[in-house]
């Protein structure tokens, strides 16, 4: 009843299949590993977030050092005057209803004479042209005591961003202390300090950067399990259609038969 199973066709139908249902699963592992290193970020954030400020130079190593995964989004404090002299702008940020535009960067130095630090100061929109610097906001002049999230270096390989050469003067596509340092010949503590509050309260300032969000799971787990449902249903699928042709093939031999037995015996 179900010789056909060896036909060309057939063969060609039962390969595919079988080649499917160890690609559908290892798709599924693929979103179960993207959900759990998801989940395991945002209890690293929001651990990190809700930890007590601590002094900037405590968690930052020396001069180029990076700032390691556990540390990353911490809390901390910084006390110091900015460096104006060496501001920057970061091109092709967004704000937090999308708009493209800019990250002021500019350099604290620290008042315990420990070094200096980049904090990203916030987002402004973008120039009139591309290659002009946009308008920012004076950062305040005096001391200020900080608070920020800690941030490691950007870089090319983890961002994705293409290294560009030939950017307008202070326009960047990183906040990345080496790359800093070498431009302006100032010595940077490792990572940066992204700004959340400032002391005393400049009258303008650009928008700052919003927390992370680290309560979205994301997707990626109802991906995986639409994934291993597919899995599911590619043997369920070859059944349903082998048992219809079966049934096909049976109504026609039957239908022949019949016909056959129809035709008189002297016809």
């Amino acid at each position: 009843m179900y010789r056909f199973l060896l036909t060309r066709q057939w063969l060609i139908t039962i390969l595919v299949a079988l080649l499917l249902i160890p690609a559908t699963i290892e798709l599924g592992f693929w979103q179960l590993h993207r959900h759990e290193a998801r989940v395991a970020r945002n209890e690293l954030i929001g651990k990190a977030l809700t930890a007590p400020p601590v002094p900037f130079d405590t968690l930052s190593g020396a001069p180029g050092a990076g700032v390691p995964k556990d540390l990353t989004w911490r809390t901390v404090t910084a006390t110091g005057r900015y460096d104006t002299a060496h501001e920057f702008v970061v091109r092709k940020r967004t704000d937090s209803s999308g708009s493209i535009g800019y990250f002021v960067v500019t350099p604290l130095t620290l008042a315990d004479g420990k070094g200096t630090v980049l904090v990203n100061r916030g987002w402004v929109a973008s120039a009139a042209t591309a290659t002009e610097y946009p308008p920012v906001p004076a950062a305040p002049s005096g001391e200020v005591a900080l608070t920020g999230r800690l941030r490691a270096d950007e870089t090319y390989g983890d961002s994705g961003i293409k290294d560009r050469s030939g950017l307008p003067d202070r326009q960047f596509n990183l906040i990345n202390t080496e790359e800093q340092s070498k431009e302006s010949g100032v010595t940077l503590l490792g990572g940066y300090l992204e700004l959340a509050d400032t002391k005393p309260a400049p009258g303008d300032q650009p928008a700052l950067v919003p927390e992370p969000n680290h309560s979205d799971i994301g997707p990626h787990m109802a991906y995986a399990i639409q994934w291993w449902l597919f899995t599911a249903m590619i043997p369920v699928g070859v059944a349903v259609l082998a048992r219809r042709e079966a049934k096909d093939r049976a109504q026609k031999a039957a239908k022949a038969e019949a016909a056959a037995e129809a035709v008189p015996a002297d016809a």
